[in-house]
């Protein structure tokens, strides 16, 4: 037996000179269709406020080179190759720290959120975690680990799994109260209940955990590719700091931010293709 989620609109109404009532359902806020590509103006526009500054000379290029300088290095490291084996490197790490993390996070997140005992056990070591900024742990998991691939993928997933378990758990744990009275009075199996009911009502907080992941794992990424690696984008900037080549650095920083930019803009696209049943304001 499968119970559909509950679909809510609501109504505004416009009296009319005849004494009857007009009845529209609101919209979206602002613009009723988004327009393409809008979440690249606020982009656009540091970029040229960047480019301006370049231009009259007012940005010391030794700290900040010009857009242009920089479009320059990135084109040169493409074709001489330095910078898609750092890239290739560096998307591998997020990857596997993304599936490893999303896969316990979420697990754990399902098990704290329908078991008393499995809150019990869970829940709180999750809490401490999270009260524990992910890069503090760079020292001990060094002193476990060592400085090889094993302590950059731990610390990736860590910061992954904390924020899978915390919107899931959130999402699990906050089904409304009428789905479940309407499910004990319908007499649904508990297996049914979790499974048309429970889960897809976790849907939205696993997909928020899931962009917050994302910003976790290239965040962590970019710091602990410093910390004695011998490739990656974070280690290309960080021997482009010793020889003071500004350029290079900013050529990762737009490599982060353009692949951090895509994959939140994935998650977004299959979020609103899987919970096309949920209407809100920003939908």
């Amino acid at each position: 037996m499968t119970i559909a989620l509950p679909r809510t609109t609501i109504p505004v109404t416009k009296t009319i000179d005849d004494g009857f009532v007009e009845r529209r359902t609101l919209r979206r806020l602002g613009l009723r269709k988004a327009v393409p590509a809008a979440r690249l103006l606020g982009v656009l526009l540091v970029v040229a406020a960047w480019a301006a500054g370049s231009l009259l000379e007012l940005i010391d290029p030794r700290k900040l080179s010009a857009p242009w300088t920089v479009l320059q290095t990135g084109w040169e490291l493409l074709v001489d190759g330095p910078l898609l084996a750092n890239l290739g490197v560096s998307l591998q790490r997020v990857l596997i720290g993304m599936v490893v993390g999303v896969l316990i996070g979420t697990t754990l997140a399902v098990i704290a959120g329908l078991s008393r005992w499995g809150e019990s056990l869970i829940d709180g070591p999750v809490q401490i975690k999270r009260a524990i900024p992910t890069l503090g742990l760079i020292p001990l998991m060094i002193l476990w680990l060592g400085i090889g691939e094993e302590f950059k993928l731990v610390l990736i997933t860590l910061g992954v799994v904390v924020h899978m378990y915390i919107q899931t758990h959130a999402s699990l744990t906050t089904i409304d109260q009428k789905l479940v009275e309407l499910s004990e009075v319908q007499g649904v199996s508990r297996a049914e209940f979790i499974r048309s009911v429970v889960l897809p009502g976790s849907l939205p907080g696993f997909f928020l955990g899931l962009r917050m992941s994302v910003t976790s794992a290239w965040l962590v990424l970019i710091v602990v590719e410093t910390v004695n690696a011998i490739d990656g984008l974070g280690k290309m900037m960080s021997n482009a700091q010793n020889y003071g080549q500004a350029d290079v650095i900013l050529v990762g920083l737009v490599v982060y931010a353009i692949f951090g930019l895509a994959s939140d803009s994935a998650i977004r696209l299959v979020e609103r293709r899987v919970l096309s049943w949920r209407r809100t304001i920003a939908g």
